[in-house]
């Protein structure tokens, strides 16, 4: 079986043995894997895995950008490297009050905080790009002082009559390198005048060949397709693709996990980095996150956005098992993988081309196994108890008739008994479990309605409850209610249990006996003694 080597090789040992890569073009499931060594043919340089997410706070963090921060986070942990947040803001036209802040607070919600970051601080910052703008300016000097790069001042008007002849005669619009080929005194005359100008970069045909982690062996000759890209606008920021190269080389990073959009433009990477001679970090490039339907995953769509789910009370966990578990790169495909499970399970041999696609109608069920987990846990348990007082405070404060069903043994156990039964917090603050938190009200009317017997049962549940305090099991208050209605004389089963459901929650909620066994013997006492106050009609 012959081997084959991450690009990377030559500049960072990767992954231990076992950590396997496919050729280009072939879902990993159709192609057997072949063992990728970090010994033979790689350089023995050393050096720590440092991997990094760097998103345009142009706008908020979304599932999408929280897949790609959540893979690199785990590989990093995997290898024992870092996890960097760089935020790309050179785009100053486009960026988004209060966005830069909010990527990362919602990585750090996610449990996927960075190591290194603008709020962290770090050894190799700033990590802002507008806080690096030299940097960038003496990498392009430095570029056009070796011939890679050019000074070009073609106006705007000349560029979009260039992209309107091209889409009119059915081409690709690109730019035909017209300043490449200036003299040298024409610059300098050009730029003694202060010309409006850009920088570009001189694109050379034979790129080669590169192995990406995901994809495999790959190449695309961009000089034929492409015009020489701008690498510093005429504002002096940079674009993307001189910034993002500048970056990862001072900020060492070993490896770069993004998207798979920038897959072709990785070669006009690697033609800067042999520019500059520099070695390039090992490339592997992320299946796009996909609806379930195979439609791209939408910015307009409010409901991607992870402030959204943190909002409605979804779980972090949740969010990041879900993304996990309809993509790939994992040992195993199961519900319920914790951060830690993750990272232990992750295996980039299993990383598919395809794209992953995203049922979002799953999420509750993911939510619901994540919930029940933290109830489970004491500490955990602790702050959900506290996160739900502060919910039915908000939602029932002018209707609650007794502080007492805030008090934390009384939300402890409705959480230990609702746990598996329901997918957030907030559930529990809904119309059906309102019953709870506030003591219903019914009319005399309605339990005549019912039965005359309202004193005898009242009393037949009380005696049946008593001394028995908080450890009421639904079962065992399934059987006893049976007993119950066989006491009344005249009333039926049925319209016992629709009394004492009327009594309890006002004709709402799960059965009787998981109300009384949420609610408790003192709750329920405090209930059913209106029922007692009934004038006896029987």
């Amino acid at each position: 079986m012959s081997l084959l080597w991450f690009s990377a090789c030559q500049r960072f040992p990767l992954p231990p043995a076992g950590v396997r890569c496919l050729t280009a073009g072939r879902s990993r499931r159709a192609e057997p894997l072949l063992l990728v060594s970090a010994r033979r043919g790689c350089s023995t340089r050393q050096g720590e895995v440092r991997v990094r997410f760097a998103p345009s706070p142009t706008g908020f963090l979304h599932l999408g950008g929280l897949r790609t921060a959540l893979y690199n986070f785990i590989f990093a942990k995997k290898h024992g490297g870092k996890f960097i947040l760089r935020l790309e803001d050179t785009d100053q036209s486009r960026l988004v009050p209060g966005a830069a802040e909010s990527i990362e607070d919602m990585l750090e919600w996610a449990g996927i905080p960075p190591d290194e970051s603008p709020r962290q601080g770090g050894p190799l910052g700033p990590y802002l790009q507008s806080q690096r703008l030299d940097l960038y300016r003496q990498t392009a000097q430095q570029l056009v002082q070796s011939g890679h790069a050019y000074h070009c001042f073609c106006s705007s008007r000349r560029l979009d009559l260039l992209k309107k002849e091209a889409l009119r005669s059915g081409q690709t619009p690109r730019y035909d390198n017209r300043c490449r080929h200036l003299q040298a005194q024409q610059v300098q005359d050009k730029l003694a005048q202060g010309a409006p100008h850009v920088i570009r970069f001189r694109l050379e045909e034979g790129v080669e060949p590169f192995q990406d982690l995901v994809f495999g062996s790959n190449r695309h000759e961009v000089a034929q397709v492409e015009g020489d890209p701008v690498v510093i606008k005429a504002d002096g920021f940079p674009t993307y693709h001189l910034a993002n190269i500048v970056d990862d080389h001072h900020m060492k990073i070993s490896h770069v996990l993004r998207g798979s959009e920038w897959l072709i433009s990785t070669s006009k990477h690697l033609l800067m980095y042999k520019a500059l001679g520099w070695r390039p970090p090992a490339f592997g490039h992320l299946p796009l996150l996909m609806n379930k339907d195979g439609s791209k995953l939408s910015k307009r769509q409010g409901d991607i956005f992870i402030q959204s789910y943190q909002r409605d009370g979804v779980l972090p966990e949740a969010l990041l098992d879900i993304t996990t578990n309809c993509g790939s790169g994992f040992t195993t495909n199961r519900m319920g993988r914790s951060i830690d499970e993750l990272i232990s399970e992750f295996n980039p041999s299993k990383i598919t081309t395809h794209s992953a696609l995203l049922d979002l109608e799953k999420l509750p069920e993911f939510n619901r196994i994540h919930l029940q987990r933290r109830i489970e846990d004491e500490e955990q348990c602790r702050l959900l108890i506290k996160d739900l007082q502060e919910e039915i405070q908000q939602v029932y404060l002018a209707e609650i008739q007794d502080k007492d069903v805030l008090q934390e043994d009384y939300v402890r156990r409705v959480l230990l008994l609702r746990k598996g039964h329901i997918s957030s917090l907030k559930e529990l603050v809904s119309p059906l479990y309102s019953y709870l938190w506030v003591r219903p009200s019914f009319s005399s009317q309605q339990v005549a309605a019912l039965t005359g017997e309202a004193q005898l049962v009242a009393s037949s549940v009380l005696k049946l409850i008593e001394g028995r305090g908080d450890h009421l099991s639904v079962d065992g208050l399934s059987k006893d209610l049976k007993t119950v209605a066989k006491q009344a004389r005249t009333t039926k089963y049925r319209d016992v249990m629709k009394l004492l459901r009327l009594a309890l929650s006002g004709l709402q909620g799960p059965s009787v006996a998981e109300m009384m066994a949420s609610l408790g013997s003192a709750e329920i006492s405090r209930r059913l003694q209106k029922l007692l106050l009934l004038p006896d009609t029987s």
